[in-house]
């Protein structure tokens, strides 16, 4: 075994590095289905019905199990997808080197005063010609690896030092600022795009998040509805899932696609902030989005085998005054699908947007209290 090989194989660090590709800031912690998942077996089929990035499926791979992923954002299933596929650098860098190179021109090249700012001419000139031959064909597995690359490069603060971490002016790596208060905060700090080289910052960041890679495992992950979708026919015909490990929308977030527009526009959106986004579970009121998240909840079931078990990782946001343990205890009580709750626990305070407060000059928000839910399938 070469140096490189044993050290991938005995650092762990290493093989989930892959897990950061592209961060955003309602990140499932890698460490909770790992941990969750120690006690399966050989085999297990996990199933995560709002994957989001990619997590469970990661840990998943990470353990040699099987997984089902689905999220109705486009941006959360391409990094999702991204995590189970097997690449080299050397192939990604070799296929962002044919586009790049390619006599195509990009056809759409975003105009106004935000993109002039947040990227400079020669890169966006880049992303585009990327974005565009991406769009056409995204079938392989390395073309999927650079997908998820590109999107986790996009944007990103800027440091001083000579070599550039990000294709962006100043901004948060884990949501993208809206266009007006960009300009704002760019305008009065005097800040402008820097000039990055895609295809530079591709290889040295292709090593970095694919070169140590778990071994393969079968992992389907696609773009759904989880209350519609017919999650049974995404596992083998003679299989059903023996764990479901995910973390829902919490009551009241709606704002994934918009926080996430220019990764949105990349994956083929419009150059713009999409507010209304399709397949997304009803806000109305609490009743409402429990029964919406109970038809997640009897679909789910359908594709478990008896006794399959169920953590579910469920808060709040703190301008919605409800409490999230009724509206989950609710939701699996309309879905009447046979899930027994056996246990809840608290997950202690989240701390969503903190971790953003010195990219953008951004307020800190104040933490909220999640809480596990362990379910078992009776029928």
């Amino acid at each position: 075994m070469s140096d490189t090989a044993l050290a991938s194989a005995t650092d762990p660090r290493l093989l989930r590095a892959l897990n950061s590709v592209c961060p955003y800031y309602t990140m499932f912690p890698l460490d909770f289905p790992l941990a969750r998942l120690a006690g399966a077996s050989t085999g297990d089929w996990v199933l995560d019905p709002f994957c989001g990035r990619g997590s469970t499926n990661f840990a998943a791979r990470l353990l040699g199990l099987p997984s089902v992923g689905v999220d109705a954002n486009p941006v959360a299933a391409a990094i999702a997808q991204a995590k189970a596929v097997s690449t080299t650098p050397s192939w990604m860098v070799a296929t962002c080197t044919e586009i790049l190179r390619s006599a195509e021109e990009p056809e759409d090249l975003p105009q106004g005063d935000f993109w002039k700012r947040a990227f400079h001419q020669s890169t966006l000139f880049q992303l585009c010609k990327l974005r565009e031959a991406l769009l056409k064909n995204c079938r392989s597995p390395t073309r999927k690896a650079l997908r998820a690359l590109l999107l986790g490069l996009l944007h990103g603060p800027k440091i001083k030092a000579r070599l550039k971490s990000y294709c962006s002016n100043q901004m948060p790596r884990t949501y993208a600022s809206k266009p007006d208060y960009a300009l704002r905060f760019w305008r009065g700090h005097r800040m402008q795009p820097p000039k990055v080289d895609v295809l530079d910052l591709v290889t040295r960041k292709a090593a970095h998040y694919f070169g140590h890679l778990p071994p393969s495992v079968d992992a389907r992950v696609v773009v759904g509805d989880s209350r519609r979708l017919k999650i049974r026919k995404l596992l083998p015909r003679s299989e059903r899932a023996g764990w479901v490990i995910t973390s829902p929308p919490y009551y009241g977030m709606r704002t994934y696609v918009p926080d996430q527009w220019l990764r949105y526009w990349f994956l083929g959106g419009p150059a713009k902030v999409v507010y209304r986004v399709s397949r997304q579970l009803k806000h109305h009121s609490p009743g409402v989005f429990a029964r919406e998240l109970g038809t997640v909840w009897k679909n789910v079931a359908c594709a478990c085998k008896t006794d399959a078990r169920l953590v579910v990782r469920f808060g709040s946001i703190p301008d919605r005054d409800q409490d999230a343990r009724d509206i989950l205890r609710e939701s699996f009580r309309v879905a009447d699908a046979g899930w027994r709750i056996t246990t809840v626990r608290s997950a202690g305070a989240a701390d969503h947007g903190r971790r953003q407060a010195g990219q953008f000059g951004l307020a800190d928000s104040s933490p909220i209290e999640e809480f596990d839910f362990y379910a078992r399938l009776e029928t």
